[in-house]
């Protein structure tokens, strides 16, 4: 072999990484929405008297497991971090009931606050990165979202990577949707009111729903709850990289992906995923965002996601779409599981609750 050749296949190869990168983040270009917010889609909330001592303690516990994460395997992260998550109902009493169930084969639990209406329900998606997460781990969540939404919660236990594909999940929630249309906690039955919402890779999941409800004419949710979402699997926006060193939970965790050249990543995603990180299956900020219900985005400014929700807002409300976001300062990624401890967990939840009885009432 000539010593031309065997310096051109290596150039060829990284001709080839690079122009098949450009075609697997192909789609608009999202930084056509990093101008300023609308004011009245939009709205800073601040914590009284700073961030709460509760929260401190909160970023230390989660700070302590990002600190085991240095020369773990991929496999050992991956058990931390289901671990983790599981742990964090531990000890908390809870006034909810908690009934197992099965939607389409899946596990499932509904979570009933005391005296709730079992006619108007939500379906909630955890998060935890599409790799972990379970109904148990985000029982703080849930429950509360029963007591404010007076509702029953469907709690839908879809199945995860790395065992599963990505899109076998995304199956699982579109099933769960078509089931709670029809079935509630005391048997079949349409619901009266129903919302929707999730964290993290439950607030992507929940805003991909809600463009593929509206494309299959299904009923829309009554609203829809995103907190700290991933919309935008190319990893495009500038907070990921710019927030790396202040987002104490997924710093540790994702840290080390996002030095990864994007070119080389965005493979990774799709041999990983079988699907191209632009598309709006898994990056609904590249999808069709007109005719979406009402949809509240909770972000913290401090996290890697900010642009998420950002781009995600402007987009949407520029298409005519009744979203809104809430972003807090210096806040942990989903600081909203740790309710009742940390008073800005419970600021966002009642937030939240007003924003279900605005829309509920056809207030925008």
């Amino acid at each position: 072999m000539s010593i031309t050749l065997v310096l051109l296949i290596p150039v060829l190869i990284l001709l080839f990484i690079w122009i098949g990168s450009l075609w697997l983040v192909r789609g608009e270009d999202l930084a056509a929405y990093d101008h300023p917010l609308d004011p009245a889609g939009a709205e800073t909330i601040a914590s009284q008297g700073g961030i709460s001592v509760e929260h401190g303690h909160a970023v230390t516990e989660i700070a302590a497991m990002g600190a085991q994460v240095g020369g773990m395997s991929r496999k050992q992260m991956l058990q931390l971090t289901r671990d983790f998550m599981e742990e964090v109902p531990s000890g908390k009493t809870f006034s909810c009931e908690f009934v197992p169930t099965q939607v389409n084969g899946r596990p499932a639990e509904w979570v009933l606050a005391p005296g709730i209406d079992p006619a108007r329900r939500v379906l909630y998606i955890h998060g935890g990165a599409f790799i972990a997460g379970s109904p148990n781990s985000h029982r703080t969540i849930t429950s509360r979202f029963s007591e404010i939404a007076n509702a029953a919660v469907l709690a839908i236990d879809y199945r995860l990577m790395p065992e599963h594909a990505r899109r076998e999940g995304i199956e699982d929630c579109k099933k769960a949707y078509r089931w709670v249309l029809e079935n509630g906690p005391t048997g079949p039955a349409e619901p009266a009111r129903l919302f929707m919402g999730g964290d993290s890779a439950g607030g992507n999941l929940s805003l991909v729903l809600a463009a593929w409800i509206r494309d299959e004419g299904l009923r829309l949710p009554d609203a829809v709850i995103a907190m700290s979402p991933l919309t935008d699997s190319t990893y495009s926006g500038a907070s990921i990289r710019n927030n790396l060193e202040t987002d104490v939970m997924l710093g540790p965790l994702f840290g080390g992906l996002v030095k990864i050249p994007r070119a080389v990543l965005s493979w990774i995603y799709f041999i990983e995923n079988k699907v191209r990180p632009s598309h709006p299956e898994v990056s609904p900020v590249f999808g069709d965002l007109g005719g979406l219900p009402p949809t509240l985005l909770q972000v913290s400014e401090a996290e890697m996601l900010l642009d998420d929700s950002r781009r995600y807002v402007n987009k949407a409300r520029g298409a005519g779409s009744p979203v809104f976001l809430q972003s807090w300062g210096g806040l942990l990624h989903v600081w909203q599981i740790f309710y009742p401890e940390v008073p800005e967990a419970r600021a966002a939840w009642e937030h939240i609750g007003a924003f279900l009885q605005k829309a509920e009432q056809g207030i925008s």
